[in-house]
């Protein structure tokens, strides 16, 4: 074999190994099929995909992204396809680095989120014998996976590279079906020498062929059922719901049969005029849901407990759109039916049903930061009015930041060319029922609802962006919590750093827990401890700690200013919140 080496950062590897001609292989293919961006943690095992990756990196075929930590790895993968709808490449040793990136790969699952996961392994030879950083790694990630693959080590054999590169177009195609987007999972075994030079013409020749040859296996796609276009009669009152996920083809049937829109915040459907922000008053109240006799559901709603409530009333007809899956949304197992899409008939809308709504709302929504007192005037005043009017202004500009203020101010100094990401915590609940509709884009991590990975997450939303050319900030607003979950995402290894605040709402441990009903009967020493779990950490001291610009915004004038200072890179932003 050609000892020509793939170029790299540092020069070339200075022999020849099986595993690096397979790594290779692998990865140009993925490249070609449409992979922009691979993320790296570092190991020995894992080396031969490593380097490639590197290298490629080098003639500027991909970004690469260095993590040492596993589950930061995998989020920021997560972040990457979120914003591209690519799938990133995510590289682990073998052992308990495979483990940590379960967490990701979950919720890649179940946002639908396309994702390629490359894990090496050891030999057949080694499994059995407790080797060490070995265990059954493959079909790790179980049902998760859209395709789960594991090979035994390359040994040099003619065809390998045209198996690497088969196996590596099987992979896009399974992480990247329009309907069935989700994590691949190639589990490859490698033995020493663990990296080495490679023929790059070899390799680009099995590349090219490996189109060629027939599917192994059929589509994701043609094992989930197929399901029917609907046409919905305008007669029954209707309500849309959009819940995380759900795009804007929501809104626009909202706006086609003049249906009220309750649309969450991570829906893609919070615009327009016919969004219900009061939605859980409102559905708290008989007049309205006994009102309701038909239901439209897009995405996964997650953020009240009255949308499942209502789809289990008696006699209101449930339609699912879910336009193709194994999972839907349906709880209590009460849809009417499940269909792939719809659209309104012909007919005049019912304006009073949509009015009743609305109007429903806009009286219960409070404006968290009401205007300070108007200075116009002051002239004709007294001495002591103008003193008492400006006092006013500055005491409303000097308030104490509440939660709804929080997520107001987040809110309004966000654009369509920004990036907003909103963690799992109590402020996604407050934002959802404060916010008005806006165009704007918005994630979060609901498929599982967990804390796992927001920052992570939101790190490869705004380097993906600004790696497309956008102009705009990533803003990434999560509890204490959550932030301390994942602060080992705060060390960044990029050539570009993120344009990215982190809004940190600090109100001392797990104030989402004191809603459940338990907190007012158990013993407050004993909920506090295994519940809201307090925490004193100096957040300073962390941003100091790995690099990150600090600000404190503890009023609404200090909130106000760090939205509007400009954002050239990382960007910690600590707001003080009361626990109630």
């Amino acid at each position: 074999m050609s000892t020509a080496a793939v170029p790299g950062p540092d020069g070339p590897v200075p022999s020849t190994s099986p595993a690096s001609t397979f790594a290779t292989v692998l990865l140009d293919t993925l490249i070609s099929a449409g992979v922009s961006d691979v993320v790296v943690c570092p190991g020995s095992r894992s080396q031969a995909l490593a380097l490639a990756a590197a290298g490629f990196a080098a003639e500027d075929r991909i970004a690469l992204h260095v993590r040492i930590d596993e589950r930061v790895a995998g989020f920021l993968a997560l972040g990457l396809g979120v914003e591209t709808g690519r799938p990133a490449v995510v590289i682990t040793t073998s052992g308990t680095a495979t483990a940590n990136l379960h967490p990701a790969v979950l919720e890649a699952h179940h946002s639908g989120v396309p994702l390629i996961v490359l894990t090496a392994d050891r030999p057949a030879e080694a499994h059995g014998i407790r080797a060490n950083q070995t265990t059954k790694q493959d079909d790790l990630y179980g049902s998760a996976t859209r395709l789960s693959v594991a090979l035994d080590a390359p040994t040099g054999a003619v065809g390998e590279p045209h198996m690497a590169a088969a196996l590596a177009l099987r992979a896009y195609r399974a992480a990247s079906e329009a309907v069935t987007a989700g994590p691949v999972h190639l589990n490859l075994a490698f033995r020493e020498p663990l990296s080495g030079a490679v023929d790059t013409a070899a390799m680009a020749t099995s590349a090219a062929d490996a189109d060629t040859q027939p599917a192994p296996e059929k589509s994701v796609s043609e094992r989930f059922p197929e399901r029917q276009h609907l046409v919905l009669e305008r007669g029954p009152r209707t309500l849309v719901i959009a819940g995380h996920g759900a795009g804007p083809a929501a809104e626009q049937l909202a706006a086609d049969g003049g249906w009220p829109l309750v649309a969450e915040v991570s829906s893609g459907a919070r615009f327009g005029r016919n969004v219900v922000v009061a939605y859980r008053e409102l559905l708290r109240e008989d007049d309205y849901r006994a009102a309701v006799e038909r239901v439209v559901v897009f995405g996964h709603p997650t953020l009240s407990r009255e949308v499942p409530a209502l789809l289990q009333e008696p006699g209101v007809e449930t339609i699912i759109v879910a336009p193709i899956g194994a999972e839907v949304f349906n709880p209590g197992h009460a849809a009417t039916r499940i269909v792939a899409s719809v659209d309104v008939g012909a007919g005049p809308p019912d304006r009073s049903w949509l009015g009743a709504w609305v109007v429903g709302s806009r009286e219960r929504v409070v404006d968290p930061a009401p205007a300070a007192p108007d200075l116009e005037g002051l002239h004709s005043k007294t001495p002591a009015q103008r003193l008492a009017s400006v006092r006013a202004e500055l005491d409303a500009v000097r308030l104490p930041v509440t939660r709804e203020v929080l997520v107001d101010a987040v809110w309004r100094a966000t654009w369509p060319h920004d990036r907003l990401v909103v963690g799992a915590s109590r402020l996604i609940r407050v934002a959802d029922g404060l916010v008005p509709g806006r165009k704007i884009s918005v994630h979060a991590n609901r498929g599982l609802a967990g804390i796992d990975g927001t920052i992570a997450t939101a790190t490869g939303i705004a380097l993906a962006s600004q790696s497309s050319g956008g102009p705009g900030v990533t803003r990434v607003l999560l509890g204490d919590l959550a932030f301390l979950h994942d602060v080992g995402a705060l060390l960044l290894d990029d050539d570009i750093m993120p344009r990215l605040q982190v809004i940190v709402g600090n109100d001392g441990g797990g104030t989402i827990f004191d809603a459940l009903e338990v907190a007012g009967s158990a013993p407050a020493s004993l909920f506090d401890r295994v519940q809201y779990t307090p925490q004193h950490v100096q957040l300073e001291a962390i941003a100091s700690a790995y690099g990150w610009a600090y600000r404190k915004a503890g009023t609404r004038a200090e909130l106000d200013q760090a939205f509007t200072a400009p954002v050239t890179g990382p960007v910690l932003i600590e707001v003080p919140l009361p626990r109630d």
